[in-house]
């Protein structure tokens, strides 16, 4: 098995990407959080799919969102299990300093968390509802906790809210808290509610400091969550690296959907702590799609996290781009509409994922473009992005003319 590093190099193996057919480099560095769905990342290389296909992925736990970025920035990482929006903001300049940036496949679908505070269900609020009307009338100031500004729990957060008029740049307070300091955040009163990934709200419910109030595929069902991604400064370099990273992910991808034996093993090998660092029976339950809110309610979901699901799953659809970018106009991240399609067609590598995926026998889709329907019971096919931004009622100001 591949141990995980702290520090180390990428070296390489021939003299650039126009040496041969090969990977340009033996070991990749990919940047990885101690999140359920880094799972296809690091099955990958305790499995040897990367080995099988050239390369030697050498996964690098990270502490937080900000150090992926820095990171892929400055080289110190290859590529890295990341956030849909981090890669977007960054390139836009909106999620740090701007730097061209790729997607290279869709990791995962669904399986992220709202958590609530106990102290709020012991209040009453044990609802979307409930605990807008309190906020509505509570004279003190809420705060609610994300995993990085641009980032997808951000944005199902703030949708989520505002789904209830609740208006998440003026009426609650917004913090940032890495992943694994979400649960002590609200053990200590700081977050009063909290959306991150698995198995955090787990966590939560098993410390008796959280409760679940909803599930991110309740936003949006079926939506991209995690992705294969990195600078495209890295990727126009080492292309067939890039392309064998790919073809690994999604052969680990592939395994863990094919069994529930496939994911206990998996579960069983991220539960170390050198990758998630938690109890198998944090993990494995809402792998399965086995939920309980904390609360006594207990149900199956069949929208839980999926790797793979015959491949649907890991196509880099330009409308899963395009949504992201009319959040950030929505929430004034972006004061003016981009070019949606043209920004998408130059972050998702669709040339280098088809690729790969008809190497290995994998279906690819007739479109890039994807129909889905939200919580706010609009449809988003990426059809017309300016107008669905601007068709919200919540949403941030418009720019003042006379605005610097």
């Amino acid at each position: 098995m591949n141990p995980v590093i702290n520090e180390a190099s990428s070296q390489s193996a021939g003299s650039g990407s126009g040496a041969s057919d090969g990977p340009e480099l033996v070991k990749v560095r990919v940047g990885f959080m101690p999140l359920s769905d880094c799972a296809s990342v690091v099955m990958a290389s305790l499995l040897g799919f990367d080995r099988k296909h050239g390369i030697q992925i050498v996964p690098v736990r990270e502490s937080s969102w900000a150090a992926i970025r820095d990171k892929l920035a400055s080289g110190n990482l290859d590529l890295a299990q990341a956030l849909y929006g981090l890669v977007y903001g960054v390139h836009m300049g909106i999620g740090g300093p701007q730097k061209d940036m790729a997607v290279l496949m869709t990791i995962n679908r669904n399986g992220q968390g709202l958590t609530l505070s106990r102290k709020l269900a012991d209040q009453g609020a044990t609802t979307l509802e409930s605990l807008a009307v309190r906020i509505r009338s509570d004279r003190r100031r809420y705060t609610f906790a994300q995993t990085f500004p641009t980032g997808t729990h951000a944005m199902w957060q703030c949708c989520w809210l505002a789904s209830a008029g609740i208006n998440p740049l003026v009426d609650v307070d917004a913090l940032t808290v890495a992943p694994p300091q979400m649960v002590a955040h609200m053990q200590h009163g700081q977050v009063d509610g909290f959306s991150v990934g698995e198995p955090w709200n787990q966590r939560a419910i098993a410390e008796g400091v959280g409760f679940s109030v909803a599930s991110s595929q309740d936003i949006w069902p079926d939506h991209p969550e995690k992705v294969l991604g990195g600078t495209a400064e890295f990727v126009n370099r080492h292309p067939n690296a890039a392309r064998a990273a790919i073809m690994a992910v999604l052969e680990a991808s592939r395994w863990i959907d094919a069994s529930i034996a496939n994911k206990t093993q998996m579960a069983e090998a991220i539960a170390s702590p050198s990758f998630v660092n938690s109890p198998v029976d944090q993990i494995l339950p809402r792998m399965l799609g086995h939920h309980q809110d904390g609360l006594g309610r207990i149900w199956s979901d069949r929208r839980h996290v999926k790797f793979f699901d015959d491949g649907a799953v890991n196509f880099p659809y330009l409308s899963d781009g395009m949504w992201f970018l009319t959040q950030y106009k929505r929430w004034g991240l972006l004061r003016e509409h981009p070019d949606y399609l043209g920004t998408t067609g130059k972050i998702n590598r669709i040339d280098l994922y088809s690729d790969a995926a008809s190497a290995l026998g994998i279906n690819l889709p007739a479109s890039p473009l994807r129909s889905s329907h939200l919580l706010d019971g609009g449809e988003w096919n990426g059809l017309n992005p300016a107008a669905y931004a601007d068709h919200f009622q919540i949403r941030a100001p418009a720019p003042s003319l006379q605005a610097a």
